[in-house]
């Protein structure tokens, strides 16, 4: 009896401490992982945000890079972290297609996280490189028909929003280019740049400015409709790959066992993050569109996601090169 009565009171201590850092949090800056390099659509989106998201939880969010396999090493660093809601992690599609694509993978995507909120949903831009002859998707459909295997395209990575935005572009119109992966966004849109690889579909907000520039040949936006922030620029659909719809997607995670109180907090202060005047004019110049959820809607997402990924790399036998 006097044994049961001490875990209870330690329990009942547990609960007081818990509850009385749930009220004070946070007392110190929030690091928001993206485990991609500068220069992204994750990074990008995560430098939209954290300064409004700084305000409204009182402290700085300041966002910290840690790249590679994939994202997986941002990833699994926010799984391991202590659940106080002091390290977040910003990832996409990535995280859905890890499962799938590897098998030891180090952790569970599904347990080892607490999904609180989306915050974006944008378009890709299918880019060329200046000495690609093409000049729009029919031209480079038929150069990659009459080259099968001499084209490369360049992703961020196994799995990611580029790699799966190219396999549905080979797919739609039967051909074939060499897929070559790098540590992001940023290194895959540079390569297409200088040449070293021939086309790729990096965010519209990332790619965009380069094709104004004129680095770089912008054909396509991969969305179902035309966006905003450049209209001119047809879809893929449009310009003869009919069915062809493709977004990317942003969201916030903490790890698995964060208090619910603190999982709120941090959820109250995206949505209002989310409402932010400055927040909404970048979306908006960007053609990113704004999303935020609660956290079950979220972690229902991902768990559809995860399904609906792990399926379409299995059906297609997509490998992690």
């Amino acid at each position: 009896m006097r044994r049961h009565r001490s875990t209870l009171a330690a329990v009942a201590l547990l609960a007081v401490a818990a509850a009385a850092t749930a009220q004070t949090y946070p007392d110190r800056p929030v690091r928001l992982i993206a485990p991609w390099p500068p220069g992204g659509s994750v990074d990008t989106t995560a430098r939209y945000i954290n300064e409004q998201l700084g305000k409204e939880l009182g402290q700085p969010v300041i966002i910290e890079n840690r790249s590679g396999a994939t994202g997986n090493i941002g990833s699994e660093a926010v799984a391991r972290a202590k659940p106080d809601g002091y390290m977040l992690l910003i990832n996409t599609i990535t995280i859905a297609t890890a499962p799938a694509l590897f098998p030891n993978l180090p952790f569970d995507v599904l347990k080892d996280f607490a999904p609180i909120s989306l915050v974006a949903e944008a378009p890709h831009l299918l880019i060329v490189s200046n000495k690609v002859s093409a000049k729009n998707v029919a031209e480079l459909v038929a150069l990659m028909r009459a080259n099968p295997g001499r084209l490369s395209y360049s992703s961020a990575g196994n799995g990611s929003n580029f790699h799966m935005a190219g396999e549905l572009f080979k797919e739609l119109s039967k051909t074939y280019a060499l897929h070559v992966p790098y540590r992001g966004g940023g290194p895959a849109m540079l390569d297409t740049i200088s040449g070293q690889v021939d086309f790729s579909f990096p965010s519209l907000t990332a790619a965009l400015p380069q094709a104004t520039a004129g680095r770089v040949r912008g054909l396509a936006v991969t969305s179902a409709t035309r966006s905003p922030a450049a209209p001119d620029i047809p879809t893929i659909a449009e310009s003869g790959l009919p069915g062809y719809a493709f977004t990317s997607w942003q969201l916030i995670l903490a790890p698995a066992g964060t208090p619910p109180e603190i999982q709120a907090r941090i959820h109250r202060a995206i949505v209002e993050t989310m409402k932010s005047p400055q927040v909404r004019e970048r979306y908006a110049r960007e053609g990113t569109i704004q999303r935020s959820t609660s956290p079950e809607e979220a972690a229902a997402f991902l768990k559809a996601e995860v399904a609906r990924w792990t399926a379409i790399i299995r059906e297609r036998g997509i490998k992690a090169d």
